[in-house]
């Protein structure tokens, strides 16, 4: 009898899924037309009948060796070498001695950027001789096939955020929950953002329903809260970036929220700050990853002031916080004129949100 993939529609693929999923990515329409955009822009309007077979024959050439998700894995850190040298001003990392190798953990992460944030992770992970992570996503950025394709492939699982009836949603967290749960204890790093969405104000609080999401397959099994959280091996991770190439789309978004209640997503914007995080400049980036919280706490609440706690007091502070912050002291000359003209760049009425969002950062390490 074969055994039951209770995970089948949510977890990332597996090797002998690899080579089905890059044909349908190969046939995938609108895959290839965003390839052929990319590569040749304005040629596509008059050379997109040649250019989109060409794209297909070439793909299937590069790709027809590629087997296993650990191949795939290879490929991606390729580029991120490449993106690294291209798009920051070096990446450091800190903490790593507090992890063992051989051991799964839940990285509880902060989140500013939707595709980078997790590529940071894995990198400091897959550099320093670790396994890389499986990585949460939300079923609102895999609308396209193309992208459900693509993240799967990459160890990325879905979090199923468009489920709103009662018992859907239950189902649906109670599946995530055990997913979770059995990953860690097989030892499979889970990589999640410590709430829904990115932090957009610059303030990286951890959602507690996050954390109760976490313990719905405790609660199942009758295990105490603090025992089977500290058995999720909870590492909160803190990503500093100098420079946040979406700074001045996220302040638009929370002015026209403050002024008008609300912002309307265009259909591609959240594609658009894909693409603007990976290749816009980064300046430094710094990953902290913290010591394992295993005890100290009994509910979510709790839980997740510790979290916020260790995330604040690692994030790496950059001049631009400083500055934000109207602290001086800690930025030079030539600092402060490059924090100016970032400055110039932002329309007048969105300057108080975006200096608030670098100087959140600060008032968060004060707290510590």
């Amino acid at each position: 009898m074969t055994e039951v993939d209770r995970f089948a529609d949510i977890r990332p693929y597996r090797d002998e899924e690899v080579p089905a999923a890059i044909e349908r990515l190969i046939q995938d329409d609108e895959f290839i037309g965003a390839i052929a955009k990319y590569r040749f822009g304005s040629l596509m309007s008059w050379l997109g009948w040649a250019l989109r077979p060409l794209i297909r024959q070439f793909l299937r050439y590069k790709w027809a060796k590629v087997t296993t998700i650990h191949q795939v894995q290879t490929g991606v850190a390729r580029y991120m070498s490449r993106m690294i040298a291209t798009s920051t001003a070096g990446v450091t990392f800190s903490g790593l001695e507090h992890l063992k190798k051989e051991q799964g953990y839940l990285f509880v992460s902060n989140h500013r950027d939707i595709a980078m944030d997790p590529a940071f992770v894995n990198w400091g992970l897959h550099t320093h001789g670790f396994d890389t992570v499986r990585i949460a996503i939300g079923d609102n950025l895999l609308r396209k096939p193309c992208a459900t394709e693509l993240m799967k492939l990459n160890k990325s699982f879905i979090v199923k955020r468009s489920a709103k009836a009662p018992r859907e949603m239950m189902k649906a967290l109670g599946e995530l929950s055990a997913y979770i749960g059995e990953s860690v204890r097989d030892g499979h790093s889970i990589w999640i953002a410590q709430k829904e969405g990115r932090a957009k104000n610059g303030d990286d609080k951890t959602d507690p329903a996050i954390l109760k999401m976490f313990y719905v397959d405790g609660k199942k099994q009758k295990i105490e809260f603090a025992e089977y959280m500290s058995s999720l091996n909870i590492v909160p991770v803190s990503i500093s970036y100098e420079l946040d190439p979406t700074d001045k789309a996220k302040a638009r978004e929370l002015y026209e929220k403050s002024v008008n209640g609300s912002y309307e997503k265009g259909e591609f914007e959240d594609i658009a700050s894909i693409v603007a995080g990976i290749v816009g400049q980064k300046g430094r980036v710094h990953v902290s990853f913290g010591a394992p919280v295993c005890q100290g706490f009994s509910n979510p609440e709790e839980l997740a002031a510790l979290i916020d706690q260790a995330i604040w007091g690692s994030y790496r502070l950059f001049p631009n916080n400083y500055l934000a912050a109207d602290v001086t002291a800690h930025a030079n000359a030539s600092e402060q004129a490059a924090f100016q003209r970032r400055q110039a760049e932002v329309p007048a009425e969105h300057q108080p949100i975006w200096r608030a969002m670098y100087a959140k950062p600060v008032e968060n390490a004060n707290k510590v």
